[in-house]
């Protein structure tokens, strides 16, 4: 297998992925690519993910599809781990590249994880992959409305839950659970939500006041990435710089790692939507959606509506634990009630029937020239492509790794974005509201 991804997060779910819907009897070799952009992830993110993969190297688009477009591509599947006008883009890279041919690799795509915004925008994107995964019961309903909708192919959506999904269940009753460990709360932050500085600091100044109200306690502040990282969403004001100017108490703390890892020793998960909520609820760890900032789309809450998990930090400094609707949980995907084995069967059922066919229809996308005149075109240029899914005139092809010097530069132009994003383009963004 073969797998695209554009960003730690998704490089997670992708390789995931792989390795759930690959047949059970197969040992699958699985090559990762990595697209070259903003987020591309770090050595350290990589190795989070513990994910081993058999060769790992950067491309551009117009690299991969030259890869992917060779007569001799050994891939029987590949999984397209990418924001919607990447998948977009790709897909009508290999629909030119392999035009004319019977026998062609599988592609998959899907989503990292909770779907609460642009649906039909990431949707339709996503439209012209063998099969677009869905997370749950409730997002396979929504994906197949809105393919139908618009007169597209619905087909191609399949039922999962989200890959990386397990651990231990939690035993808040058994005291050898944990011997000796005080109770643990842990705040998964998210890069992007809330954006401004007053709403992060107000989620930190309430996280360090729990910690002081409750000093028998350990109050972890989860991060997705240290300074200096990128993940699939740019993050402006990162908690680190935040915390530097807050006075913290020693049962207080920020971690990194794997989330796994984290929830291993959680006994209370607080976010504002981030999916490691699903993770803890898989769990059954207690788990509280944050109601301060409102329940709002902006915020991704409003997904959790119906949930249970809604609650505020003056709810959770008086001791309230949440309990979560089971019919919800069921529809999101969760599998809390050990189904979970089984559910993948699907996905990979359907693969091999598609491998096992003489022939494979060609990829055919729901935007075409015809169909958005309008928008394609941007979406494919933004990755050096034309309107027929060839490569541009100028767009970089490389048939070997770049050279140091290339590396540096490329390593000081993220540097420098990263640097404008996080330091230049909030004092302008003051500045204008003086």
């Amino acid at each position: 297998m073969a797998v695209l991804a554009d960003s730690d997060t998704r490089w997670k779910w992708g390789s995931l992925t792989a390795n759930r819907i690959s047949p059970a009897e197969s040992d699958i070799r699985l090559d990762g690519f990595l697209l070259r952009g903003r987020a591309t992830p770090t050595a350290r993110q990589l190795e989070e993910v513990g994910v081993r993969a058999d060769s790992l190297r950067e491309v551009t688009a117009v690299e991969f599809l030259r890869e992917l477009g060779k007569e001799d591509c050994a891939y029987d599947v590949v999984v397209l781990a990418l924001v919607g006008g990447a998948v977009q883009a790709v897909l009508h890279g290999l629909a030119r590249a392999w035009d004319g041919r019977t026998k062609r690799p599988l592609v998959v795509t899907g989503y990292v994880g909770v779907v609460y915004e642009k649906l039909a925008d990431g949707l339709l994107l996503r439209h012209g992959a063998d099969l677009v995964l869905a997370n749950s019961r409730q997002d396979a309903d929504r994906f197949r409305a809105v393919y139908e909708g618009v007169g597209a192919e619905a087909g191609s959506v399949t039922e999962v839950a989200l890959p990386f999904l397990g651990g231990a269940t939690y035993t808040e009753n058994d005291p050898s659970a944990k011997p000796g460990r005080p109770c643990t709360v842990v705040f998964a932050a998210q890069p992007s939500v809330p954006e401004s500085r007053k709403d992060r600091t107000y989620l930190l100044d309430r996280l360090i006041r729990h910690a002081r109200l409750h000093p028998d306690r350990e109050v972890l502040l989860k991060l997705r990435s240290r300074p200096g990282e990128h993940t699939t969403h740019i993050e402006e004001l990162p908690y680190q710089k935040l915390v530097q100017k807050a006075d913290p108490p020693a049962n207080f703390r920020l971690v990194y790692g794997h989330m796994g890892e984290v929830l291993d020793r959680t006994d209370l998960l607080v976010t504002i939507s981030s999916t490691a909520a699903l993770e803890s609820l898989h769990r059954r760890i207690p788990t509280v959606v944050l109601s301060d900032l409102g329940v709002r789309e902006a915020l991704g809450n409003h997904h959790f509506v119906g949930s249970g998990c809604l609650a505020s930090w003056d709810q959770l400094d008086a001791g309230h634990r949440p309990v979560p609707d089971p019919e919800w949980v069921a529809r999101q995907g969760v599998a809390a009630d050990g189904s979970y084995e089984t559910a993948f069967d699907a996905a990979r059922q359907r693969i091999t029937g598609l491998l096992a066919a003489d022939e494979l229809p060609p990829l055919a996308p729901y935007y075409t020239p015809v169909t958005a005149p309008g928008y394609l075109p941007g979406i494919l240029a933004r990755h050096h492509l034309g309107p027929d899914g060839s490569p541009l005139p100028g767009a970089p092809v490389a048939d070997r790794e770049p050279s140091p010097v290339r590396q540096i530069v490329r390593r000081a132009a993220r540097g420098a974005y990263r640097h404008g994003v996080q330091r230049v383009a909030p004092v302008i963004r003051r500045m204008g509201e003086l």
